[in-house]
């Protein structure tokens, strides 16, 4: 029995769906609801993070590297 779940996201600019949209199993448009601006401006914040925090532990692993 197939499981109908999701196994990725993505969100789109038209220009892009224009481009890859022909690809795509299954499209969802987001209308200007209240409160996605919101989830934009956190998935952002949460992106900056992660990379400062990737950032960080090859700087850490930099400096152990030079200390062996």
């Amino acid at each position: 029995m197939a499981e109908n779940r999701i196994v990725a996201g993505g969100l789109l600019t038209q220009q892009e769906l224009d481009r890859y949209g022909s690809g795509l199993k299954q499209v969802f448009p987001v209308s200007d609801a209240a409160g996605f601006d919101e989830l934009v401006r956190l998935l952002d914040k949460a992106d900056r993070e992660q990379w400062r925090e990737e950032e960080r532990l090859e700087a850490l692993r930099r400096v152990r590297a030079q200390q062996h």
